[in-house]
């Protein structure tokens, strides 16, 4: 099962900051539209009655329609500012109960200005608890009116803030769902090329997604169908190939058996000849099965060399062997392991002069075991063109081999996620070591 990455590279990331800045510049764009045609006209509107409740309140008589003086008692003057909230202040009492936190507001100022029909200025003071009106008039102006805006506390816009929350979420939500049902195709085919590029040919994948989903799909359906083909040909006819290689060797060996001892000598040369073919034969046929999908199981790395160790030194090959003392559990294919190690120790019987030394261990990261023999070794500068199929050494590590001893080795390594590194020997000949993961790679899994 993929699990969820969030990487500055991934796609799903990118469209999520996409779709999340485009849901935050329409919240500001929507925030500075009801501004400027909800919210404006709306203090607009405040500050015309606010006006009109000053020039009425403010004078000591009030002139009736038809024409009448009345006049204000103060008792009634001062019921009226109780109800609405209004109270008066000299310029130092305004300072001390907050007008010396507030700023003034120039849009409203010219309003009011134009309202009362003389200079005017309104201060803001944002308290805790809500916003208030400082309002100072040429009707007045060694007075000071406050006015508290109760109706517009602290959690006023707060239920706007929580739906833009919850919406936010929801479209998130909506949109990462949308998101992996779309690219569930799409990590599919992914899943399927990883497994080609580690030799293993996958099933065919139902067409699924958009209609270019569905064209990808299918032309890589088609791709994995002719790689298929090719690989089952090419497999078809390396068996056919050693088939008819191997028969012919069989007679001729078969042949030698009935030459004349004094003929001896050549029927030697001729054995041996064969033998060389025979194994470059196996070579080709190892490498051709190398690569393709292994059943990986978990086992002591050190039980399946010491069957190799166990069967080489009775032919004397390996002379010293310092094994990791406890078990090294790995997730691997023990035939592959063994036919690693076996191939380093023909690599170091064949280039050797008579000492191989086979070594395991363990660190954080990998388990690994290593052939070291007492050869020429082999340049730095060499070392990794020879992991070239059918690339052999110059000079004295040339031979009658196919080249396909140290390809086969790397093939099996990758295969298990592993890698193979080239050093010099403690005698100065070649050192090759294989490297496993102890953990699991991540894209098994993938």
């Amino acid at each position: 099962m993929r699990r969820l990455r969030l990487s500055p590279h991934n796609k799903l990331t990118r469209s999520l900051f996409l779709v999340i800045s485009l849901l935050f510049f329409s919240l500001i764009a929507s925030y500075i539209v009801v501004q400027h045609l909800i919210v404006g006209p709306s203090l607009q509107q405040f500050n015309k009655v606010l006006a009109y409740e000053i020039r009425t309140l403010m004078p000591e008589e009030l002139i009736l329609v038809d024409g009448t003086p009345l006049k204000i008692s103060p008792a009634l003057r001062n019921k009226i500012y109780n109800e609405l909230g209004i109270s008066f202040f000299d310029k130092k009492a305004a300072l001390e109960e907050g007008l010396y936190w507030a700023k003034i507001d120039d849009e409203l100022s010219e309003q009011m200005t134009e309202y009362l029909g003389g200079e005017t200025e309104i201060w803001i003071e944002n308290t805790l608890e809500y916003p208030v009106l400082w309002v100072n008039t040429h009707m007045s102006p060694s007075l000071w009116i406050r006015v508290p805006l109760t109706e517009l506390g602290q959690n006023f816009l707060l239920p706007v803030y929580r739906q833009a929350i919850i919406f936010i979420i929801i479209v998130v939500a909506f949109f990462w769902l949308y998101s992996r049902f779309q690219n569930r195709p799409l990590n599919e085919v992914e899943y399927a090329a990883r497994r080609i590029g580690k030799g293993v040919i996958p099933p065919p994948i139902p067409e699924s997604g958009s209609s270019e989903m569905r064209s990808i799909i299918r032309a890589f359906n088609q791709m994995s169908s002719g790689i298929r083909s090719l690989d089952n040909d090419r497999t078809l006819v390396m068996a056919g190939v050693s088939h008819d290689l191997r028969t012919p060797l069989t007679r001729i060996r078969l042949a030698t058996e009935m030459m004349s001892p004094e003929d001896s000598y050549l029927a030697d040369s001729i054995n041996k000849d064969i033998e060389d073919c025979d194994a470059i034969i196996g070579q080709f046929l190892d490498y051709m099965r190398t690569g393709k999908e292994m059943s990986l199981e978990l086992c002591d790395m050190n039980n399946l060399l010491q069957e190799v160790i166990s069967a080489e030194s009775n032919s004397g090959k390996i002379s010293e062997e310092h094994l990791h003392p406890e078990p090294i559990n790995i997730t691997a294919n023990p035939i592959a392991v063994k036919r690693a190690l076996a191939n380093m120790v023909v690599n170091a019987t064949r280039y050797g002069n008579g000492w191989i030394s086979v070594s395991s261990g363990k660190n954080e990261e990998y388990a690994w075991f290593q052939v070291e023999d007492d050869g020429p070794g082999i340049p730095q500068e060499d070392r990794q063109r020879l992991f070239q199929p059918f690339v052999q050494g110059e000079q004295a590590r040339s031979s009658t081999g196919a080249g396909l001893g140290l390809s086969i080795i790397r093939r099996i390594m990758e295969a298990h996620g592993g890698y193979v590194e080239l050093d010099d020997s403690v005698k100065g000949g070649l050192l090759i070591r294989a490297n496993f993961p102890l953990k699991a790679r991540e894209d098994e899994d993938d």
